[in-house]
C-alpha cells in the first residue's frame, strides 16, 4: 500500500468511526424524544463533563469529571444523558427525582 492509499484509507476508518458515533449518538437523541418522565428510570455517574457518553477523545487539558444525569425508559439499555433530553422532559425528571439526583445523593452511608 502507497503512502497515499494508507492516507486515504486511514481518513475512511476515521470518517466511518466519526459516523458511526454520531449515529451512536442520534440513536440516544431520538430515544430521549421517547422518554416519559413519569415512567423513566433515573441515575447519575461521574463522568468527562465534555463527553458524557464516553465515546470521543477528550484532550488532557479538557478533563473534567463530574456529575452526569441519565435516564432512559423501563426496560431500554438506551441510557440518555440528560442534556440529550428535550427541556420539559428534564426539568420534569429533576422535579421528580431530585431526591436520588441532587448533591448529596449517593453520600448517605459516608461517616461525615
Amino acid at each position: 500500500m502507497t503512502d497515499e492509499e494508507k492516507t486515504v484509507h486511514k481518513m475512511t476508518v476515521e470518517q466511518t468511526m466519526e459516523q458511526t458515533v454520531e449515529q451512536w449518538l442520534a440513536i440516544r437523541k431520538q430515544a430521549g424524544l421517547q422518554i416519559d418522565p413519569e415512567t423513566a428510570e433515573v441515575e447519575w455517574i461521574y463522568a468527562q463533563m465534555f463527553d458524557p457518553y464516553g465515546v470521543k477523545p477528550v484532550p488532557e487539558e479538557y478533563w473534567c469529571v463530574g456529575r452526569e444525569y441519565f435516564a432512559r425508559s423501563p426496560g431500554s439499555d438506551v441510557w440518555v444523558w440528560f442534556g440529550d433530553l428535550p427541556d420539559a422532559t428534564r426539568d420534569a425528571l429533576w422535579e421528580k427525582h431530585s431526591s436520588k439526583l441532587a448533591f448529596p445523593a449517593g453520600f448517605e452511608d459516608c461517616p461525615f
